[in-house]
């Protein structure tokens, strides 16, 4: 019969089209990965809602669930990588919350099959969403192949192994020095021609006016060339002598000790590694999550609580989607940076966690935002 089932290997097939283990990718390969899934989720709920997706929507709700900057150009870097994934346009008039709708905005459209619609319109399902992730790391590892192929093309002597056969990278060839991806080119909006000055109206509309009117734009552009060659060239740029002005009273020391922690602010971010970013970014939810963890300790009137049930509530709490391994690793921060406030113990095969209720809470905040400009080098 045509409603039966097909057999599980046919339904089930893209499972097993996984990568090898150890194929791995840099570390701005997974995040930009990362970006497309978050980019992907925001807007596949847009679109299933048939509202129009623009960058500014969806940059907000990346942002959001990532705890990073997202910019034009991580889409050029996303379209060059998987090219078929949206189709990106310049539109105006789309409503906005604090925009006008007359600007051109970049707007984005995930491309789907004809095959996949819901109620007559186009739908974008979970499945789908699934296999479009898979196919973004694919052409991402694809990309990585083929510098690792001119690294084998380099060796002395050149060595020659087939992709379907690669399991792992060369020792030689190192991974993390793979060059950016170079973005793709986005849709620009159109240049407009603004006429700003009477000279200019009188050029463009010039025997469409009445004679009295292009008498007096005549009249007016020669009064403002005239205004123009007369007043001298003023520079707009700050003077030495009124930037001294404006610091005048701040003493010396002062000053260098701001510029000091600012050139110690630059050296940390520009040797900051990958480890140090994740823990800044997890140093950066604890304020918060300081709050919700307190609260679930209330709500529950224990004094402890397992560590399943602990990153149970908090995920239920907290205002980000994380799985129970990331909240783990929060708690456990929360246990090496605050042991007099949080501790973790084992006993026998389960571990729970053990809340001071009576700590007050602002010091607490207090010390975690200290450990945070700490972790940042400020």
């Amino acid at each position: 019969p045509s409603s039966k089932k097909p057999p599980a290997y046919q339904r089930f097939h893209t499972l097993a089209q996984d990568l090898p283990p150890g194929l791995s990718l840099p570390y701005k390969f997974k995040v930009l990965a990362e970006m497309f899934r978050s980019m992907d989720t925001i807007s596949g709920m847009l679109f299933n809602r048939a509202e129009t997706i623009t960058f500014a929507k969806v940059k907000r709700g990346v942002q959001d669930m990532m705890h990073r900057q997202f910019e034009e150009r991580h889409v050029g870097q996303i379209k060059a990588v998987y090219p078929t994934s949206y189709r990106l346009r310049q539109e105006k008039n789309v409503p906005t919350f604090g925009g006008k709708k007359s600007e051109y905005q970049l707007t984005l459209e995930p491309v789907v099959g004809e095959e996949e619609k819901v109620g007559g319109r186009p739908h974008l399902s979970a499945s789908r969403l699934l296999e479009r992730r898979r196919e973004f790391h694919r052409n991402l590892v694809n990309i990585v192949k083929q510098h690792h192929k001119a690294c084998l093309a380099a060796l002395n002597p050149p060595m020659v192994v087939p992709e379907e056969k690669l399991t792992r990278w060369h020792p030689r060839f190192n991974v993390d020095e793979v060059p950016d991806i170079t973005p793709a080119e986005l849709p620009q909006p159109p240049q407009e021609e603004r006429l700003t000055t009477a000279q200019e109206v009188l050029s463009t509309a010039r025997g469409m006016l009445p004679p009295k009117m292009e008498k007096a734009l005549a009249n007016l552009a020669l009064r403002n060339a005239e205004a123009d060659a007369g007043e001298p060239v003023v520079s707009k740029a700050p003077s030495p002598a009124s930037t001294s002005r404006a610091l005048k009273g701040v003493s010396q020391a002062l000053l260098e000790r701001v510029r000091a922690k600012e050139r110690q602010k630059l050296e940390a971010l520009l040797t900051r590694d990958a480890g140090q970013e994740e823990r800044v970014a997890m140093l950066g939810r604890l304020p918060a999550m300081a709050r919700v963890l307190r609260g679930v300790f209330v709500a529950e009137k224990k004094p402890a609580l397992s560590m399943e049930v602990a990153c149970a509530r908090m995920a239920e709490s907290y205002n980000t989607q994380m799985p129970p391994g990331e909240m783990e690793k929060h708690l456990r921060l929360f246990a090496e940076l605050l042991p007099d406030w949080v501790g973790i113990h084992t006993i026998r095969t389960d571990t729970y966690v053990k809340l001071d209720k009576g700590k007050d809470l602002s010091i607490i905040t207090e010390r975690l935002s200290k450990a945070l400009k700490e972790a940042e080098g400020l």
